[in-house]
Order: C-alpha cells, then structure tokens, then sequence
C-alpha cells in the first residue's frame, strides 16, 4: 500500500492459546455518505474473508448511524458478547472516549481506526490515513495552483481529531503563501451539509478564487451549489479521498477537479486483519499503522481509478 509505514511495540495481542472461540466486535458508522459507505463495504468483505480463514474467531459488526447508537452497539458488545477485542470507528470522539475506554478496562484489546479518540492511550492499535499529510498535501497543490495567491473558502468534516489535524497541517502548508481563507465552516462529510455551507458562502463573499472541500462528497455538494449560483469566478474545487467519480474527473482533465488527495476506506479491512492476525499468533501488532496520502494529478490518476468500489 502506498505510503504505509507502521511502527509496532514490543507486545502483542494474547496468543491463541486457548482453542476457546474469540469474539471481535467492530464498530463503525453507517454508510452515511460515500467514504463511509466504501468502509462499510470493506468492512463486511474483510469479516466474511476472515471467518473462513480463522474459525476460532467470531466477528460482530455493527454499523451506526449517530454516537448515542454506536455507544449503545459497543456497550451490547460488552454484555452480551464479552468480545476479546473492538475495533471501532468512532462516529464521533468525544462522546467514544468513555464507552471505549470501558472495553479496555475489561481487558479486551482495541483497535482504533481513522477517528481518534479524545484521550491519548487507550487504544493498543491505531490505523488511519495520515490526516496531518492529508492536509499538507491539499494545501501545497492550493499554493501551487494559485501561485500569486487569492482568496479561499474550506469546508471542515464532522468535530474530530482527524479533522483537527487535517486542518492543521492544510494551514501550515499555505502558511505565507499569499492565500487568504475567507471563511472556514463544518461541512460534516455531507454533500447536503456542504450544499448548504457553500451557498452561505457564495451569498456572503462576490469573489472566490478556490474552494478546499477537504472530502469528496463534500466537493459534490460544493461544486453543484456554484453551478446553482451561476458562479463563474471559482477556479477549482479540492477535494479528496479517491472517489471514483472524482478520480475520473480528474483523469479527464476537468477543469473544476484537477486533483484529489487519497485516504483509502480499505484502512478499516486492515485494522480488522491485524486484529484478527493479532488474536490468532504471536506476531506483534501493537502500535501505529500509517497510511500515506498521495496526491493523485491527470498524469497519476489512472492509478487510482477503481471502477468496480463502490467508492
């Protein structure tokens, strides 16, 4: 995988040494826009592909459509599954923090993936993009692409601390740059949220030079509220995560999409294998596990197009 580097500590997950069936619970949001529907689908391939391949592991996958659900799924798995190990996606950090806390209490291994909780250590695996990359790289191609500078909007994802960071390092990246943001608003990975976000700011600013849309279903919802709006001062729209439709668009030269930045949804079927491989042998899993972003152009895009995803 392009870009992975993971860092392991000295433990493992316990060896299985018990032939008593272990139980991993994952936990993740519902499909609720494109990437998360693209983690859902290989959520469920990796769960199928792994019960024949470790019949003493049971997987229970749950799917959630808001917190308060997820922290209901995850405290069920407590009681009624008493799981060896949770692998979750946190809808959201904060209200997480706790419930998942509680599971390491018990003694059950977990595994965090993309969205980090609000509390440092409590997870013994963490799996996600590099979000701080994430946003280096879409702030560098932004400076590169106006190179005179100019002025900007951002749409943020939901409050977490992969948004944080993808902030942070977007920021940094066109520090001194000459570009200024104009106005910077929670779009919450929702093409409806970010249809309605970028209206207020078409209404609230006469001249926009490029819009950081910072996720691809927020980019869709963007881009259609300035065809609405008949706005022609735009002069592109960033994206990222490696929607097909973007990719294409991009592969195609359209002027509107002229790069993406990768953040694989796949990140959740390696979190689920590492777990599983974790509970299975001795090798030591423990750590961080980093998945690079890549800035994907014309030239490259090919290389990121899948046709068959569901992404």
């Amino acid at each position: 995988m392009t870009g992975a580097v993971i860092a392991v500590g000295a433990l493992a997950l316990p060896a299985a040494a018990q032939e008593d069936t272990k139980v991993i619970g994952v936990s993740i949001p519902a499909a609720t826009h494109g990437w998360a529907g693209g983690m859902n689908f290989h959520a469920q391939q990796a769960v199928e592909r792994l019960e024949e391949v470790y019949p003493q592991l049971d997987f229970v996958l749950a799917t959630a459509s808001d917190a308060g659900k997820q922290v209901n799924d995850i405290e069920d798995m407590i009681a009624t599954r008493n799981i060896d190990a949770l692998v979750v996606l946190p809808f959201e950090s904060e209200p997480l923090t706790a419930p998942v806390q509680a599971v390491a209490d018990s003694g059950a291994w977990v595994t965090v993936v993309d969205r980090g909780l609000s509390v440092e250590g409590i997870e013994d695996l963490y799996v996600a993009g590099d979000n701080a990359g994430f946003g280096r790289v879409s702030g560098e191609f932004m400076a590169d692409a106006l190179p005179d500078g100019g002025k900007i909007v951002a749409l943020r994802g939901i409050p977490t601390t992969i948004d944080n960071e993808r902030v942070e390092g977007f920021e940094a990246a066109i520090e001194g740059s000459g570009i200024e943001v104009l106005g910077m608003e929670h779009g919450n990975w929702n093409r409806d949220d970010s249809f309605t976000v970028m209206q207020d700011f078409l209404s609230k600013y006469d001249s926009i030079d490029a819009v950081w849309a910072s996720d691809d279903d927020m980019a869709i919802g963007v881009l259609a509220a300035i065809e609405a709006a008949g706005r022609e001062d735009i002069q592109f729209v960033l994206g990222g995560a490696g929607m097909k439709e973007m990719i294409a668009r991009t592969r195609d030269n359209d002027p509107m999409v002229p790069a993406n930045v990768t953040y694989p949804p796949a990140m959740i079927a390696t979190a689920i294998e590492l777990t599983a491989v974790g509970l299975t042998s001795t090798a030591p899993v423990s750590g961080e596990f980093t998945i690079g972003s890549v800035l994907v152009t014309p030239e490259n895009a090919a290389e990121y197009y899948y046709p068959d995803s569901p992404f």
